[in-house]
């Protein structure tokens, strides 16, 4: 039989017969209510369960006389090879499209997102995966990622950024396990990649502290780069108070006067802005307030805000004041960083007598025993108070401190008095 011609096929009417294809056994075009138009239908009997079946093949003049008849060709080697093609075609289309690595890893991540207390942390996870590994696994199906894959990424910088490529590690695995989870992957080649890499040093090793200057430093620093300096600049104003309050970073460079109660010298940090989620008093010394008066007319909102674009400071500008002055730190070749006085606070706490409660509250530490925590609902306020009055006149060179070995434990400088200094 002679294949239909497209003159035939365009002219088949609604009332019409089903027209046979001519080269391939069992298919014809079927018309439709329009002139013109029909419809591809494969008829044949299943070799599994001997019943007759009808497989569509799309519409005419969108599907051409030459394609359906590649597609039914097809269908019928499914036949001669005992396969009934229509349940083929079901194993397809219910079996999921597989995802690539960045596919997945961009879909998990959208989902981890409202979860993660600080955004920062998101974007520190996407964007390992932006530099270390969508270069190299972005493009692959999640089935065909092998360990040797993963490897290949990890061992550029498994020995001299281990920490690095350790959460890197951690993130592909996710991935990768997300996908398990979905019915992609049957296995994940994370779990077997250590056997491919060398051995890391221990934890305890590597773990670097942020370097702190040593508090017996912090006042001549004071005086000769912040409070006397001839150079005044928000950066180093925020900085004083950052000393002052042992405050992190980020809690002092965002904050605004309606945290503040003038009054009663207190800096309520709202539990959204604390790395523990649970707001936080600081009592504010002489010293402080005085900055804080210093700042009334910069900005409605924001207490140190930047001086040209008048927003927050950025995360670096403490640290690059910190490298141009070149703070010195407990650690050879680093510079002191912001965060490092927080640590130099808890060791001038630690040698002048304080006890560990009020220095751990002082710099708003979680309580880890969860019995004591639900126990303990006290913030120490006023006593804390009289600890950052002693640590700014320390700082501000009134009251200077000499620890002797003989006698580490006792307060060179009592609460009550401390508590009672009011001078600037």
């Amino acid at each position: 039989m002679a294949t239909i011609t497209d003159t035939k096929a365009r002219n088949i009417k609604p009332t019409d017969t089903a027209i046979p294809h001519g080269s391939v056994t069992g298919l014809a075009l079927h018309p439709s209510s329009t002139k013109g138009h029909g419809k591809w239908v494969l008829r044949y009997v299943s070799p599994i369960s001997g019943k007759r079946r009808n497989a569509g093949l799309g519409s005419y003049p969108e599907i051409s006389i030459a394609e359906v008849g590649k597609r039914a060709t097809a269908m019928r080697i499914e036949l001669a090879e005992g396969k009934d093609p229509l349940d083929e075609r079901a194993k397809i289309e219910d079996k999921p499209k597989i995802p690539t690595f960045k596919e997945a890893a961009l879909k998990l991540h959208g989902d981890l997102l409202p979860g993660w207390k600080n955004p920062k942390h998101g974007n520190q996870w996407i964007n390992t995966m932006v530099e270390y590994v969508f270069p190299k696994l972005g493009d692959k199906l999640l089935q065909e990622i092998q360990p040797g894959d993963v490897a290949e990424i990890l061992k550029p910088i498994w020995l001299t950024k281990a920490e690095t490529a350790t959460r890197v590690k951690q993130r592909i695995h996710a991935v990768i396990a997300w996908g398990w989870a979905h019915g992609y992957c049957q296995s994940n080649p994370v779990d077997v990649v250590g056997h491919l890499l060398a051995q890391q040093p221990g934890k305890a090793i590597r773990t670097q502290h942020h370097p702190a200057m040593p508090w017996r430093d912090i006042p001549k620093f004071v005086q000769t780069h912040l409070k006397h300096s001839t150079r005044p600049e928000v950066t180093r104003t925020l900085l004083e108070f950052v000393i002052l309050t042992a405050s992190r970073s980020g809690e002092a460079r965002g904050m605004t006067w309606s945290e503040l109660d003038l009054q009663n010298k207190v800096w309520t940090i709202p539990a959204e802005r604390m790395k523990a989620k649970l707001p936080h008093r600081v009592p504010l010394s002489p010293r402080a307030m005085t900055i804080i008066e210093g700042q009334k007319s910069q900005h409605k909102t924001l207490v140190f805000p930047s001086i040209r674009d008048r927003v927050e400071l950025s995360d670096m500008a403490l640290t690059s004041l910190l490298r141009k002055l070149k703070a010195e730190s407990d650690t050879p070749g680093r510079v002191a960083t912001t965060h490092g006085f927080r640590s130099s606070f808890r060791d001038w706490c630690s040698e002048i007598g304080y006890s560990r409660d009020l220095a751990e509250r002082s710099l708003a530490h979680s309580i880890k025993d969860k019995v004591e925590a639900a126990y303990h609902r006290t913030d120490l306020l006023e006593q804390r108070r009289g600890v950052m009055n002693a640590w700014a006149a320390f700082v501000t060179g009134k009251t200077p401190v000499a620890v002797t070995s003989e006698e580490p434990s006792r307060p060179r400088i009592s609460a009550n008095h401390a508590a009672s200094l009011t001078g600037d």
